[in-house]
């Protein structure tokens, strides 16, 4: 997803927003960038490990699957 190199040249709050979209919390002290870039860095790897124990990613609801649908009609995106 990203490099290491790729990640701390970004920002402490450029950070902070890449964890939050991808729902993840750092570890140690949030007031470091390496909290970060350390989750980041093994967010892949762990999701893949939980595709394949079966775990998978957490499906959504209709309402949201109806809104993705409006944006992307809106975007002018054809499925």
């Amino acid at each position: 997803m990203f490099t290491r190199s790729q990640l701390e040249i970004k920002t402490l709050n450029e950070l902070r927003d890449l964890c939050r979209k991808y729902g993840i919390k750092p570890t140690g002290n949030p007031g470091y960038k390496i909290s970060y870039i350390t989750c980041l860095m093994t967010f892949p790897e762990l999701a893949i490990k939980q595709i394949r124990e079966a775990r998978e990613l957490k499906r959504p609801s209709w309402n949201k699957f109806e809104a993705i649908g409006e944006c992307l009609d809106e975007m002018g995106w054809k499925l």
